[in-house]
């Protein structure tokens, strides 16, 4: 056999393309789990892949916050995305009401939420549907299950949620969750100082 005929895949580009595929896997987990909004069929998830230069801009972009605000542990959880294959983004569009009038968002009723100023505080926007932001928590849920079931090693991140929508990323989401993806000999999200 010559060596034009031998077709290898080495150890590390096989891994990186297997969380890639995990990645989107993980996505359609996020937009299939079961979701209170689906009520009205509508479904208020967003979710993003990002890697490559945009991974090191949200790195970047966390180790300038923890220099602004004197928070270590950015700096800490910049070095796990650029430890990381792959981020995967996951946010809510959470400032529409959902019509129960369960007050849940601090409100009496869905009226006076929807007519609530919607702001950005220090990291979001809100005030945000009790009810959208427990759809954002199970759509979490069951996307690092999948990660978690195809052996990629993950961490939900809130810090990393808080540049992404500094960065404008996911534009139509008033929060936003970051999940890095690794495949190493040991879990880098762990043990981490």
């Amino acid at each position: 056999m010559s060596t034009n005929e031998m077709h290898i895949i080495t150890s590390q580009e096989a891994e990186k393309s297997g969380i890639l595929e995990v990645a989107k896997l993980m996505l359609i987990s996020a937009r299939t789990a079961p979701k209170s909004c689906i009520l009205r069929g509508i479904d208020d998830i967003l979710t993003m892949i990002v890697y490559g230069d945009v991974k090191e801009k949200l790195a970047t972009e966390m180790e300038k916050i923890a220099d602004e605000r004197k928070i270590p542990q950015f700096k800490r959880d910049a070095k796990n995305v650029r430890d990381s294959e792959v981020v995967m983004l996951i946010g809510v569009r959470g400032t529409g009401p959902l019509g129960l009038d369960c007050g849940g968002c601090g409100y009496s009723n869905c009226d006076e939420f929807e007519n609530a100023k919607k702001k950005l505080g220090q990291d979001f926007v809100g005030p945000n549907c009790i009810f959208k932001l427990l759809d954002l928590g199970i759509a979490i849920g069951s996307a690092v299950k999948t990660a978690s079931m195809l052996n990629v090693d993950n961490r939900v991140m809130y810090r990393i949620g808080v540049v992404a929508k500094r960065l404008n990323l996911l534009p139509k989401a008033s929060v936003i969750m970051g999940i890095p993806l690794s495949a190493k000999g040991k879990n880098i999200y762990f043990d981490r100082k």
